[in-house]
């Protein structure tokens, strides 16, 4: 496929605009290294070792992942500093935090000490000492110690235990990040991040090392980035430039990178073309796609989705998109990569339309 047209791909197809996957991934550094702060961005999105190793000749630190499996996969490929900013529990997943360590250099969220406890005798037994980090819950209402003495208390209990390693906490403002009015959600974002830095004060007033005060997605992390106590920012996401950061979240300076190509099989009507993805293909719920061109560059300026199935996506045409015929293949955007990226097997890197590279998902299927 190398050397082909975007047209002459096999729908549906997830292609990535390699130019704007570039200009995106420098955007970002840029506004990391002009905030002072260390870039560790979330692979969840793309999955694929090749591009965190673009992210780390770009700048970044290290990656952060999402699950054990998924980490282990960057760890194998040459990517050893990973954050799993998750909770590991169970002996299996122990076991392979311990076998990343003899490669990589991973740190491991906890938040209770039950798993602090359970890690440092997997990692003694194994010989190797791993880095851990304390999440705490700034507003998110999901996982996180409670910041002030169940925090302290924690961090205090961590440091004592031997074949682990504390460097720092971890919070994630991810309550915030479509708080639609910009000061509002400026001031939220200050409040939260404030309970990491009161407990990064008492850490070091303990003589407890927090080298590390991570947070920040992409939805947020143009203003958590310029918090001084921040010392790292997991933001990933926006590699790929999704209109639910951009539209949902008031992040600027992305552009879209992913497109789908898929074709048009049915008109059942002037005013309705059916295309052959739907959601098996394409996730549809956190922000919804968008049509976009057609394959041959054609902008679909009045084309909109009207409705999806498990294989087919209805579009309402407007006069300018009426000329639609069944074969045609049309490009649509995902609203929200995460997960549509999960959904697929390669990107198709795409350079100018047509197909530079093939790039396989390796992390897909990583959810242990």
């Amino acid at each position: 496929m190398i050397g082909r047209h975007l047209s002459e791909l096999d729908t549906p197809a997830l292609c990535i605009d390699l130019d704007v996957l570039d200009e995106n991934i420098r955007s970002m550094s840029k506004e990391m290294r002009d905030a002072g702060k260390a870039w560790r961005p979330h692979v969840k999105c793309h999955k694929v070792p090749e591009i965190a190793r673009q992210q780390l000749t770009s700048g970044a630190i290290g990656v952060t992942a999402a699950k054990s499996s998924e980490a282990e996969v960057f760890v194998e490929n040459q990517v050893s500093d990973v954050l799993i900013a998750n909770l590991i529990v169970g002996e299996q997943k122990l076991e392979r935090i311990a076998r990343m360590c003899r490669e990589g250099d991973p740190i491991v969220a906890c938040d209770h000490f039950v798993q602090a406890e359970r890690l440092s005798d997997v990692c003694r037994r194994s010989g190797v000492i791993c880095r851990v980090i304390v999440e705490l819950d700034i507003g998110m209402n999901r996982v996180g110690v409670r910041p002030g003495p169940d925090a302290e208390q924690l961090v205090r209990g961590i440091d004592r235990l031997q074949g682990i390693r504390l460097v720092g906490i971890m919070g994630y403002e991810g309550h915030l990040l479509t708080e639609s009015e910009t000061d509002r959600k400026r001031k939220r974002i200050e409040v939260a991040i404030s309970l990491l830095e009161r407990q990064r004060d008492r850490m070091i007033r303990d003589g407890i090392c927090c080298d590390i005060v991570s947070a920040g997605g992409t939805g947020s992390y143009q203003m958590t980035a310029h918090l001084p106590v921040v010392t790292e920012i997991q933001a990933g996401g926006g590699i790929f430039g999704d209109p639910f950061y951009s539209k949902m979240c008031g992040v600027t300076g992305l552009r879209p990178a992913l497109g789908i190509v898929a074709t048009v099989v049915s008109r059942p009507s002037l005013m309705q073309a059916v295309l052959d993805i739907g959601r098996k293909s394409i996730h549809t719920e956190i922000s919804p796609p968008e049509i976009s061109r057609m394959a041959n560059g054609k902008e679909l300026t009045d084309a909109s989705i009207n409705s999806f199935s498990a294989e087919h996506t209805v579009v309402e045409l407007g006069p300018e998109s009426r000329n639609l015929i069944i074969g045609d293949k049309v490009i649509v955007v995902p609203g929200y990569s995460d997960l549509t990226t999960l959904l697929y097997d390669q990107f198709y890197g795409l350079r100018d339309n047509f197909v530079e590279r093939i790039l396989p998902i390796v992390g897909r299927g990583k959810i242990q």
